[in-house]
């Protein structure tokens, strides 16, 4: 795998995190970043899908606080149109997660289990959004281009 193409993800500017998650066939996690931060500042979004083939460990918690998950129950927090700001909360429903950043742990614990287990490589990385922290072990990565408003469950 060439780790050079992780760097992009490393320090993002205007990266926001679209989707992640298993793909529909459960084997592979792809995540899902706009390059082009929507249509701010004039720049035409671009997509795209990182595909983390042979994803054995997909770890997601939350990044917010018991507080603000406490204040961010109400459904109207889930679209952005009905977000009321005397509702307090957080607001889930704006469709993306700013990217702050990811790190290859390529010594992690994890990775080791998995290649001495199975027989190839494998490879942790850690990223954090300002909703979630997430951490995958996988071998390979392929990253692609998709189109704007890509449905992952739906294609390939």
């Amino acid at each position: 795998m060439d780790t050079a193409i992780l760097e992009q993800l490393h320090t993002p500017v205007d990266h926001l995190v679209v989707h992640h998650g298993y793909c529909n066939y459960m084997r592979d996690y792809e995540l899902i970043i706009d390059v082009g931060h929507g249509t701010h500042g004039g720049v035409a979004p671009t997509y795209l899908r990182y595909l983390f083939k042979y994803c054995v460990e997909a770890r997601c918690k939350t990044f917010q606080s018991a507080e603000t998950w406490r204040a961010s129950l109400d459904d109207r927090l889930l679209d952005p149109e009905t977000a009321d700001p005397d509702l307090g909360g957080y607001v889930w429903g704006m469709r993306f997660h700013e990217l702050y950043g990811a790190e290859l742990r390529p010594e992690s614990e994890a990775a080791r289990h998995w290649t001495k287990a199975v027989g190839v490589t494998f490879h942790e990385l850690h990223m954090e959004t300002n909703a979630h922290d997430l951490s995958l072990v996988f071998s390979d990565l392929q990253v692609s281009e998709v189109p704007v408003g890509y449905t992952p469950f739906i294609a390939g």
